[in-house]
């Protein structure tokens, strides 16, 4: 069965940080590049940051470059997004995608997510 269960998320304060996993299972995780997705409270999708299939390189929105970190263990089939300096507008429920078309970073295939919320 082709999955993707994340988790890490949680309430934190403003400038804390926040580690979130994604794991994979049911395909091979090493041939496909792979991103993190949130959505904030009545706003659409919007994607964070993404890395191709062996990890060598990265993308960023804007918003979170400089803060986020995305990186895999394709070892451990897993996904990794280290988020720094969080914000309050960084609130948001977070998923992890498979990217099954060249730099459609939305992916095709999400997990369930993982809610983070930042707050004072």
């Amino acid at each position: 069965q082709v999955q993707l269960v994340e988790s890490g998320g949680g309430m934190v304060q403003p400038g804390g940080s926040l580690t979130l996993s994604c794991a994979a299972s049911g395909f091979i995780f090493s041939n496909y590049d792979m991103s993190w997705v949130r959505q904030a409270p009545g706003k659409g999708p919007e994607w964070v940051a993404a890395i191709t299939a062996g990890g060598g390189r990265t993308v960023y929105q804007d918003s979170v470059e400089g803060r986020f970190t995305i990186y895999r263990d394709n070892a451990k089939n897993t996904l990794y997004l280290q988020m720094n300096s969080l914000k309050p507008e960084d609130t948001a429920h977070y998923r992890c995608a498979r990217i099954d078309y060249k730099n459609d970073y939305y992916g095709s295939l999400r997990g369930q997510g993982t809610q983070v919320t930042v707050s004072s």
